[in-house]
Formats: C-alpha cells, sequence, structure tokens
C-alpha cells in the first residue's frame, strides 16, 4: 500500500444511504478514495467497511474524526500502519493466442491464481493477494496484452486477538431496528458537533 494512502476499517449501520453518507463525508473534505468495499458482518445489522483514501496521516485524522460526526457510524480504525491482513480479488482478461498460454501458465501458477474463462483468442484470470501482489501479478501480464481489469478493492482486518468488533451495548440489535439516539448524542458531543434539546 502506498505511503501515501490510509487504511481505515468502519462498521456502520447496514441501512440503505450510509455508503453514500461516508463517501459523501470523505469527497466533501477534497479527499480521494483509492478503494472501498463493504458488506454484512456476522450480525447482519451492521456493515463493515474498508476505504483507502489517499491523503496523510492528519487528514486520515480529520477524516475519522468528522465520519465519527455521522450517527450511522458505530466504529472507526485507522489501520494503516497495524498488522493486518489484506486482500484484494483481480479479474484479468489477456490475449492469449494458443502459442503463448504455457508462459502465462506459469505466471497463474506461481501466483495460485485461477484461470476462471478461456475463449479462442483470451482467458480471463483471477487472482487474490496483497495491494502489491495484484500489482505484480498485472505487470507480469501486461506483455501478454491486457484487454479488461475488475478489482474488488482492498479488504483487510487487523492481525492477532484484537479487532474491530461491536460494543456489547450494539451487538444483538436486530436489521431495521432504530440506533440508540442517547449514544449517538454522547458521540456527537465528543466529536464537538452540538446536539440540539
Amino acid at each position: 500500500m502506498s505511503t501515501r494512502h490510509r487504511l481505515l476499517s468502519l462498521l456502520v449501520e447496514n441501512h440503505p444511504g450510509v455508503l453514500n453518507k461516508v463517501s459523501s463525508m470523505i469527497r466533501r473534505r477534497g479527499m480521494n478514495i483509492t478503494s472501498l468495499t463493504v458488506g454484512e458482518t456476522d450480525d447482519d445489522s451492521v456493515s463493515r467497511m474498508t476505504i483507502a483514501i489517499d491523503v496523510g496521516r492528519a487528514q486520515a485524522d480529520q477524516a475519522v474524526k468528522q465520519l465519527y460526526k455521522l450517527i450511522e457510524v458505530v466504529k472507526i480504525s485507522d489501520i494503516t500502519e497495524d498488522p493486518i491482513v489484506d486482500r484484494e480479488l483481480v479479474l484479468v482478461k489477456v490475449a492469449a493466442s494458443r502459442g503463448d498460454r504455457s508462459e502465462l501458465l506459469q505466471i497463474v501458477e506461481i501466483f495460485k491464481a485461477k484461470i476462471a474463462d478461456v475463449g479462442t483468442e483470451s482467458m480471463v484470470l483471477e487472482m487474490s493477494g496483497s495491494e502489491d501482489q495484484v500489482e505484480t501479478f498485472l505487470e507480469l501480464v501486461r506483455p501478454f496484452g491486457i484487454r479488461e481489469v475488475a478489482r474488488s478493492g482492498t479488504v483487510a482486518m487487523a492481525r492477532g486477538r484484537d479487532g474491530l468488533r461491536l460494543s456489547s451495548k450494539h451487538q444483538g440489535r436486530g436489521a431495521g431496528q432504530q440506533p440508540d439516539l442517547e449514544a449517538a448524542d454522547q458521540k456527537r458531543r465528543a466529536a464537538g458537533v452540538l446536539v440540539g434539546d
């Protein structure tokens, strides 16, 4: 991951409009999102977002403070400098005549990639790994002629026992239930946002 990228991991309420609110908050601060992935957690009322933003540490700290002002944001962790496990999936369609395929298959084997589809003039390869591994894989298949690329974006979590988990206060809240407004007001006060009476 680039030294200019910061990697944020968020737990957010799982309902319509949350992704838009989070990405809009970052956009309004003039920050570029280079990767964004979202998916449900083991609690279907909560989604996990992994966001890579192209900023330095001070701007990332500001983004975290601003994101905490959103009532739907439950928890945030800047995991850029933490020991993490990160993965990205890439599908790449490459030109592959019959004469080129044996060399291409060697690259596939080295990266433990898979052949997702084979045509008469092309192959679709599937590979997952860290962002650096994906970049290296793409560089090695580029000479064959890349016709199309689809990347999932980075998913990541901290290594070890600790991680981004819900507090017991948030666990067990079913999908569709309203957030705890008192806790949300406390969160906003802590972030320096005025709360009306």
